[in-house]
């Protein structure tokens, strides 16, 4: 139980800057404590154990890529729990820079597409809300990466797979050692590495809709004779495009196409090896990105969908998000042994945004979602289309958010008589902040859509509200070996302490109030790997995770963290023929699940606890080239992965906010957003320079609330479009590569080949397409 007191009068602010020096003090207090400690471990020798027996020094493997969990496709079949390593290949064979697109290869991930781009995600692993990934923890380079993880987790800037080597998920028990959502699993992005010897990279394409993409990069690393080796890397990423969707016009609005987006994500990285005794590697890494999209909240009315799915109603002519995400770390590697290896991260991220869009109807006073069914004359949808009069509210959600921390984890292999280990314990101390300075714009509409005047509201009377998070983590995991027995028993605990005020800084009257908490978690489990013979194995294991709620959650609401315990059983095949299979059991049971006060995280006015949820599933995935077995004069990769779902309340849900998509859910309805079964296919051809792959993915429908209702009508009866169910869809994507020359090759693709036009959502606000069929050709170029 959080321990909190509450100050509803506090006459003065949180004064954030000092709080944010005193994160950094800390940082450089802890970091300064964690180098002398690895300084005392350089200078000490392992003490006998008892009995006599000495420990034997076993030699760590060489630094994998500076972030990594897994590290390679190989590792990932070691580890005792599930995972997946997606590598380049993986990420580029069909240029995707959509997130949904890329872990549709991976049996228990779940998505809920919101613009087609994948620009705004929602994961969901093993039946977690997906809503805006904020159960998840999401990753860059082993590094927290969503913009207030404990704060405020709903991630509206996430790391774009479009520019990343790498993809790194896990599940069950692997996922222990990361915090703080780990109720479901960890996602890690891996950027580009720093190459080992003088490289340039280029890809470029123009696509549907005036889609620009490049992407470059250049690094080297060299050796000095008395300045040690160093590296560097320069990247730039750039993609735009003017939209699949088009707005309607008014008298007063022409500019129907503005429905895309552009984005810049510049980096660099550098790392030192001195020539020292002792291996020491300092690395910095600096990344910035600048985004601007016209992108909506606002849906269509579920009749007029068929129509044409990727139409945008006039109202929605002002919706624009902007935003711009400072990212940096400095990481020191040392190994004061050869069975040691410490390695602490110092890092700071600054992540500013401001979304502009409708928000509601002041006149006549509906909700999005209800003015889209109110097909009365006059009514909802008619001012939506800009053929009636009336007030269109839209709101602008300006936040500023702010993270730093720093981390570190000492990993330590050595033996015990004839049992090996490999000890790994770590520390981090995090601090992030959200900050809402909020306000509204009302915009008067005629009876022909022309807007005859504005109203901006007071700058924070749409929210103001500063929230703070200061958290110190601790795990510690074992993966001790018994000759083909791999045990790996692992701890988390957590302890935050959170702060919030609101209402400092309005002049319209609003009563300040203010309040402190603190929340101590505890996750952890066991994993279990046996090695049956050189080409089978098994695996299990069952663990406690946890999701922490937001300062204003806990101390506001009391709220209870929501918890989970997890089970699960496999089994993993490796044929020397190449044949590689891997089935999973998985079993899960949510308690106190929180659903956050954001409907763009499909939640509610208030963040909650809503109830407990039963998950069971069966994860299938196999890999195949016969081609290459066979040893053909082609080659025939193939791959399925395949994911069966029950994922269903237990008991009715304890909301009953109309804005929650868990309002009015009864005991054994299913979880919004999560297919019941889901399947992905790829097959490639490959001869000499040319290559042809496809890939097919099918979902069913689902349900968009925990009400279950197939039609838009929300638990009181009322019309609302974010009720009701998507659409099943099979999409079909395909690319065409030839190597032209020994360094470039040349490439097409099709995604959405059958042109499929489908429900992808009912949120934010009612029915939303996915990408419809689009293509693209460009040229790579590697030397």
């Amino acid at each position: 139980m959080p321990h909190l007191t509450f100050h509803p009068t506090r006459p003065s602010p949180l004064n954030a800057r000092s709080h944010r020096a005193t994160a950094t003090l800390t940082a450089l207090i802890m970091a300064h404590g964690l180098a002398t400690l690895s300084g005392v471990a350089q200078d000490t020798n392992p003490a006998a154990p008892a009995g006599g027996t000495t420990n034997e020094v076993r030699q760590l493997p060489p630094v994998v890529v500076s972030g990594a969990m897994i590290g390679s496709k190989t590792n990932a079949v070691l580890l005792p729990g599930s995972s997946t390593y997606l590598d380049t290949a993986d990420i580029t064979r069909h240029s995707y820079t959509d997130i949904n697109r890329v872990v549709r290869q991976v049996p228990g991930v779940y998505v809920r597409e919101e613009d087609g781009y994948g620009l705004f995600q929602n994961l969901s692993l093993r039946g977690v809300d997906p809503g805006r990934s904020g159960k998840v923890t999401l990753m860059e380079d082993g590094i927290l990466a969503a913009p207030a993880p404990y704060s405020d987790p709903s991630a509206y800037y996430s790391p774009n797979v479009g520019r990343m080597s790498g993809l790194e998920i896990l599940k069950g028990s692997s996922q222990v050692r990361y915090g703080p959502h780990i109720t479901g699993g960890a996602i890690n992005y891996l950027s580009t590495p720093i190459p080992d010897q003088e490289r340039t990279f280029l890809k470029a394409y123009y696509g549907s809709y005036n889609e620009i993409f490049t992407h470059a990069w250049h690094g080297d690393s060299l050796s000095t004779e008395n300045a040690g080796r160093f590296g560097y890397l320069f990247e730039g990423f750039y993609q735009e495009t003017d939209g699949f969707k088009t707005i309607d016009s008014t008298p007063d609005f022409t500019d129907r196409h503005q429905t895309g987006f552009h984005r810049v994500e510049p980096m660099l990285k550098f790392f030192w090896e001195p020539p020292t005794d002792t291996y020491h590697r300092f690395e910095v890494k600096y990344g910035y990105s600048e985004f601007d999209a016209d992108e909506t909240y606002l849906g269509l009315n579920s009749a007029e969908f068929g129509n044409d799915p990727y139409r945008r109603y006039a109202a929605s002519r002002f919706d624009n998000i902007d935003t711009y995400h400072h990212r940096a770390y400095l990481r020191h590697i040392m190994e004061p042994a050869d069975n040691l290896r410490i390695t602490t991260t110092g890092y700071y991220n600054k992540f500013h945004r401001n979304w502009e869009k409708l928000n509601d109807l002041v006149n006549p006073g509906q909700s999005l979602g209800q003015a889209l069914e109110d097909t009365t004359p006059g009514g909802g949808l008619d001012i939506l289309r800009g053929q009636a009069a009336g007030d269109l509210r839209v709101r602008n959600n300006y936040r500023d958010y702010y993270m730093a921390g720093v981390q570190s984890a000492g990993l330590i292999e050595f033996e015990t008589g004839e049992i090996e280990h490999e000890l790994e314990a770590g520390v981090r101390y995090h601090f992030d902040e959200v900050d809402r300075f909020q306000w509204n714009v009302t915009y008067n509409q005629a009876a022909n859509g022309t807007i005859t005047g504005a109203t901006t509201g007071a700058r924070g009377a749409a929210g103001d509200r500063i929230e703070q998070s200061h958290a110190i983590a601790f795990h510690v995991q074992d993966s001790i070996r018994i000759d083909k027995l791999t045990l790996t028993p692992g701890l988390r605990y957590e302890t935050i302490q959170q702060e919030f005020e609101q209402n400092t800084r309005r002049t319209d009257g609003a009563t300040p109030s203010s309040g402190d908490g603190d929340l101590d978690v505890l996750g952890g489990g066991l994993g279990a790997a046996y090695e049956l013979n050189p080409e089978w194995s098994v695996f299990g294991g069952a663990y406690r995770g946890f999701s922490i709620p937001g300062p204003s959650g806990t101390i506001n609401n009391d709220l209870e963290e929501e918890t989970s315990l997890s089970l699960e059983a496999g089994a993993r095949y490796q044929g020397r023929n190449g044949l590689r299979a891997e089935a999973v059991y998985f079993h899960t049971d949510f308690s106190d699940l929180i659903v956050g006060d954001n409907i763009g995280a499909t939640g509610s006015t208030t963040t909650e606890n809503v109830g407990d949820i039963d998950v069971n599933g069966v994860e299938l995935l196999l890999g195949y080239d016969p081609g290459q077995a066979l040893e053909w004069a082609i080659r025939t990769p193939m791959s399925l992965a395949f994911t069966y779902t029950d994922a269903r309340l237990d008991g009715d849900t304890e909301s009953a906010d109309p804005e929650s998509i868990f309002s009015g859910g009864e005991d054994g309805n299913r979880v919004p957003y999560i297919p019941e079964y889901q399947l992905n296919a790829q097959v490639g051809v490959e001869y000499d320079k040319a290559g042809l792959y496809f890939t097919g993915t099918y979902v069913p429908a689902t349900y968009s609330t925990a009400s279950n209702t197939s039609q838009p009508i929300d638990p009181a009866g009322t019309p609302d479009a974010r009720f009701g169910k998507t659409d099943s869809y099979f999409l079909l994507d395909v690319t065409a590569r030839y190597r032209f020359r020994e360094q470039a090759t040349l490439f097409a693709g099709i995604r959405n080949l059958l042109d499929r036009e489908y429900v992808a959502s009912r949120h934010p606000h009612g029915p939303r397409p996915g990408l419809p069929r689009v293509f693209n050709v460009g040229v790579e170029v590697a030397f």
